[in-house]
């Protein structure tokens, strides 16, 4: 594998008994690489990130992540081994406040010559809260308040801050601004901007094309359940109309040269 690749899979294949949601996905994603996932509902998209990042187990292929052949038993393992991911559920506490969801899994605790015994810092637990919404731009009018009593867009920017505020070798977003407001849509996008100037890869489900033209490298489209096309939309070679044209099967992964099986 090279040392450019952060992610490469080979093969990756969900099949729910004779539902084959996923069909022999090959995928590869560069060091500091933004790449977008598009495709109709029902395309596989989720269906390929829930594979990468363990939610789900695989029928059959192989995932490579960092250099490594990996397999995540489940999203705590992915997100231990560097992914970190923003899904469309949001995977929030809704009975836990700002501060617990942002470090759940990850708590930070004080008093630790207690041996087997900790106690929580919620003091820098809160420090460190105020200052990842500050970076990421997200505005919180109360962080103590618990999830159950937020909007949808207050929660979709919690889980977002969440995944921006840890240095990760790669972060994933399902679909991140599907429920959001055009302020806080443009919070998010700002928050991807910052990543790729800090080099962190990207994958971005979207259904946005005009966010993801103006986010991402290179686009790769799933249709029914395979890998269609990989267009390197900063050669300025394609537009909105070619990956519609795709995803609607109007031109075929036969028309691209590389596009059906993406092996680089």
């Amino acid at each position: 594998m090279s040392e450019d690749l952060v992610l490469k899979t080979v093969d990756l294949t969900k099949h729910y008994g004779g539902v084959h949601a996923l069909e022999g996905a090959n995928f590869q994603l560069k060091k500091g690489e933004h790449v977008a996932i598009m495709g109709d509902n029902g395309a596989g998209k989720s269906t390929f990130v829930r594979q990468i990042t363990g939610v789900e187990q695989r029928t059959r292929g192989t995932i490579v992540f960092d250099g490594k052949e990996v397999e995540f038993k489940g999203p705590i393992e992915a997100r231990e081994a560097g992914i970190e991911t923003v899904f469309q559920t949001l995977a929030l506490a809704d009975h836990l406040d700002v501060p617990d969801n942002l470090f759940l899994g990850r708590e930070k605790t004080k008093w630790n010559w207690l041996g087997p015994f900790r106690l929580l810092d919620y003091k820098a637990m809160r420090k460190d809260t105020m200052a990842a919404l500050e970076k990421t731009g997200v505005k919180i009018p109360n962080i103590h308040n618990t999830i159950e009593k937020m909007s949808g867009g207050q929660r979709q920017c919690v889980a977002i801050a969440r995944t921006a505020s840890f240095h990760s070798k790669l972060t994933i977003m399902d679909e991140p601004t599907a429920a959001l407001g055009v302020q806080e849509t443009v919070q998010v996008e700002n928050i991807i901007r910052q990543l790729k100037e800090q080099g962190e890869p990207l994958i971005l489900v979207s259904h946005n094309m005009r966010q993801v033209f103006d986010l991402v490298d290179r686009i790769v489209v799933f249709r029914r359940g395979e890998i269609c096309a990989n267009l390197d939309i900063k050669s300025g070679n394609y537009t909105g109309e070619d990956v519609v044209a795709y995803i609607t099967g109007a031109k075929t992964g036969a028309e691209y040269e590389g596009a059906a099986r993406l092996i680089y």
